[in-house]
């Protein structure tokens, strides 16, 4: 319902006079300018933003005018703000342009808000304001009409140009990066990593600083997004489906659905399992694509100034290396149908969103060591070392592992302890959360006297 004095959206004409709207902004774009054709030289500025005042009607908002009024307009609120906008000029839309350009809205008009006629300003009446906010978190498209992860990623390049909508978690955010174009515009851009039960990592890209504002807002492995009218393509770069919000996007944080409810429970479960710490960081390079060498404190070093993963080489010593400890401590067991970990004794998995519910438990089973890795210059601590790396560096098989003796456990730890070794490494950066630095080992091997000993020179 709409606020005292004020017009529902449901029930906009153009024929009101002095009509005011109040709802929560779901959307918003970038200011952008265009040459004034009625004024050669100059330039008009302009976005536009989503307005909804109940469950079912919103409406799409264009403001226009000169730089220092639209810009100034653009900063009074964002997107989540609940807002009053009087006197806007209600006039058909357009469906062609307007279902190209702008969210698709049940409404059959716009409002227009220039300098001259029109105010917007932010809406501070406490019941007001308590009203509209549950409905930032109600889906603007049928909450059931959605891509899967695992849908887009099957249907591929036949998705290539779609608009769909996607209900996903969010398991990463990266730091949004600055760039300048060609003929010196300023832009940014930000991707995030989505995730649900069919797909471990799926890149969802932003452009608009609106968006960006919004997504960094958002708590990963603890959102669930749904994302209507978002852009599907195919990447030839990474070969892979990428998702991008575009002028059309409404993203729904936290939708309160039966659908949202059930991915979010499964990605607490899967946070809370630890499922998702191996693929927060981009895909591991492959080995021999690695090529810079670093000591133990220059990629220490690096990895408190670069906010970004990074690959290299460090010739150090294996200085700890836990091959001895029970083999509970040393083998992970974890569900094949959702990698939920398991104990070998349970007869079915215990995540209730698992897809092998009320089926007989199957398990893979992996080493999961934690080693230090030590040069002249300083040691690495608790970097991860697990499988199927582990089993190559080991030289041996999981079966194989299980059926030694502590002896013969012991006699393997001996031929990597305090030996030279090539150590590929992916190194994790420092982060306000995360001060320590941490190294996922990617390849080791034994290395010769001579090579060991020219990038060694202190040992």
């Amino acid at each position: 319902m709409a606020a005292p004095n004020c017009v529902a959206i449901s029930e906009l004409h153009p024929n009101i006079s002095h009509p005011k709207v109040v709802g929560i902004a779901i959307a918003k774009t970038d200011v952008r300018s265009f040459p004034d054709r009625k004024n050669i030289g100059c330039d008009r500025y302009t976005f536009g933003f989503t307005v909804k005042d109940s469950p079912d009607f919103f409406i799409n908002v264009s403001a226009w005018g000169n730089d220092s009024y639209i810009n100034g307009l653009s900063k009074i609120f964002a997107i989540q703000d609940c807002v009053i906008v009087e006197n806007p000029l209600v006039t058909s839309k357009d469906p062609e342009k307007e279902d190209r350009f702008c969210p698709t809205t049940p409404s059959f008009y716009r409002l227009l808000v220039t300098e001259a006629h029109s105010q917007v300003s932010l809406a501070i009446d406490f019941d007001t304001v308590n009203t509209l906010l549950p409905l930032f978190h109600l889906p603007v498209k049928d909450p059931r009409d959605f891509y899967s992860l695992g849908d887009i990623v099957v249907n591929g390049q036949s998705l290539d140009g779609s608009i769909i909508n996607i209900l996903a978690a969010v398991k990463s955010i990266a730091e949004a990066k600055q760039f300048t174009t060609s003929d010196g515009r300023k832009g940014q851009r930000l991707e995030v990593k989505l995730f649900d039960d069919s797909v471990a990592s799926f890149p969802l890209v932003c452009w608009d600083r609106e968006a960006i504002q919004l997504v960094q807002t958002l708590i990963p492995k603890e959102t669930v997004l749904f994302i209507a009218d978002v852009k599907i393509s195919f990447d030839s770069f990474r070969s892979c489906m990428v998702a991008t919000v575009n002028s059309k996007t409404i993203v729904t944080v936290n939708p309160e659905t039966r659908e949202g409810y059930l991915l979010y429970s499964y990605a607490k479960e899967m946070s809370e399992a630890g499922a998702l710490e191996d693929d927060d960081m981009p895909e591991d390079m492959a080995v021999d694509s690695i090529a810079d060498v670093y000591t133990v404190n220059q990629l220490r070093l690096k990895a408190q100034d670069c906010p970004e993963v990074f690959f290299c080489i460090t010739y150090s010593f294996i200085s700890k290396l836990d091959l001895v400890s029970s083999i509970s401590k040393l083998i992970r067991t974890r569900c094949a149908k959702c990698s939920y970990q398991v104990n070998d004794d349970l007869q079915c998995c215990p995540n209730p969103l698992c897809t092998g519910q009320g089926q007989a438990l199957s398990v893979t089973k992996g080493l999961d060591l934690l080693v230090d890795i030590t040069d002249h210059t300083g040691t690495l601590h608790t970097c991860a070392l697990k499988s199927p790396i582990a089993e190559n560096t080991l030289g041996c098989t999981i079966d194989k592992f299980v059926s030694f003796t502590d002896d013969e456990r012991t006699s393997l730890k001996w031929e990597f302890l305090l030996e030279r070794c090539k150590i590929y490494l992916k190194v994790l950066p420092c982060t306000k959360m995360r001060t320590v630095v941490r190294g996922t080992v990617l390849g080791c091997v034994l290395t010769e006297a001579l090579e060991g000993k020219q990038h060694m020179p202190g040992l």
